[in-house]
C-alpha cells in the first residue's frame, strides 16, 4: 500500500471541513512509495529519523512541525539543509498529521490522552478546535490530578497554577499550543484547564489572581510533547487495526527538556 493511500485513508476519519490550508502534507520523500512499515511519532527528531531508518520504515507519520514553522516552509538555514539531508538521505516519507486529528469526533488527540489518564467520569466533546471536558464521578484537586498525570503520562515536573488544592470535577483539555486556552480558563463552565504551553505573564497570572481572588480555578501545564504524546500512541493503535499486514511502531522522541534530577 503506497503512503499517500494510507495517508488518504487518516484523513477520511476527520469531519467535513475545508482542508485546502492544511498543513497535513508530505514534508519529504515521495508519496507514493510502498509502506511495509509505519513509524509514528510526535516530531521527526534527527534521532526518531536514524531510529526509524534502521528499523526499516517507509512512512513517518508526525503531529508537529519538521522545520520549526507551522506549514514547514523550507528555508536556507544551516541547521535546517542539515536536517532535510539526514531525512532524504533516509529513504523515508515524512507525513504531517495535525489538523485532521484534532477535527475527528472524538478528536483523535483528545482521545488518546484521556485514555491515559484513566479518569472516571462523563466525557464532553465539544465543537470547540481541541476542547474536551470531563466531569469527574469524584471530586480532585488540580496537585491530586497533576500526580495521576505524571504517573499514567510519564511526564515530569507538570506545572500547576492557581487553586492548587481545591477539590475540583470538571476538567478542560486543551492540548498541544490551540487557540482559545484563555476563553476556556475565563469560562465558569471550566475548574482545571490542561494544556501544554502556556503564555506566563497572560493565562499563568489569571490563575492565580482568580484562585486568590476566591475562584475555584486552575492551569496545568503538562508540556507540549506530554499533552499530546499519547494522541500520536493512540493513532499508530488506529492503524495497527486499520492495516494488520503493515507493522506499525510508535518512537519516542522524549521530553524537550532535560532536568537537574534527571538520570
Amino acid at each position: 500500500m503506497k503512503a499517500i493511500e494510507i495517508m488518504d485513508e487518516l484523513f477520511k476519519l476527520a469531519n467535513d471541513r475545508d482542508y485546502s490550508n492544511t498543513c497535513d502534507t508530505c514534508k519529504a520523500g515521495n508519496p507514493d512509495i510502498e509502506v511495509r512499515k509505519i513509524a509514528v511519532s510526535m516530531f521527526a527528531t534527527p534521532e526518531v529519523v536514524r531510529r526509524a531508518r534502521e528499523w526499516n520504515a517507509q512512512l513517518l507519520i508526525v503531529h508537529e512541525p519538521t522545520y520549526y514553522n507551522h506549514m514547514d516552509i523550507h528555508s536556507d538555514e544551516k541547521l535546517e539543509n542539515e536536517k532535510r539531508k539526514l531525512i532524504e538521505e533516509s529513504g523515508i516519507t515524512v507525513y504531517r498529521y495535525h489538523d485532521h486529528p484534532h477535527y475527528t469526533t472524538p478528536d483523535i488527540i483528545a482521545a488518546g490522552e484521556l485514555r491515559q489518564f484513566d479518569l472516571k467520569g462523563r466525557i464532553e466533546y465539544t465543537d470547540i478546535f481541541d476542547l474536551v471536558r470531563i466531569h469527574l464521578d469524584e471530586p480532585i484537586s488540580p496537585v491530586e490530578l497533576a500526580k495521576i498525570i505524571e504517573k499514567n503520562c510519564g511526564i515530569k515536573h507538570l506545572r500547576i497554577c492557581g487553586a492548587t488544592n481545591t477539590p475540583c470535577t470538571v476538567v478542560s483539555g486543551m492540548f498541544g499550543t490551540p487557540g482559545g486556552v484563555f476563553d476556556e480558563l475565563k469560562s465558569e463552565k471550566s475548574e482545571i484547564v490542561l494544556t501544554g504551553e502556556a503564555c506566563e505573564w497572560k493565562l499563568c497570572e489569571y490563575a492565580r489572581d482568580a484562585a486568590q481572588l476566591g475562584y475555584k480555578k486552575a492551569l496545568i501545564i503538562m508540556g507540549h510533547i506530554g499533552s499530546e504524546r499519547d494522541g500520536m500512541k493512540y493513532t499508530a493503535d488506529l492503524l495497527k487495526k486499520k492495516y494488520p499486514e503493515i507493522d506499525v511502531k510508535y518512537f519516542e522522541c522524549g521530553e524537550v527538556y532535560t532536568y537537574t534530577d534527571s538520570e
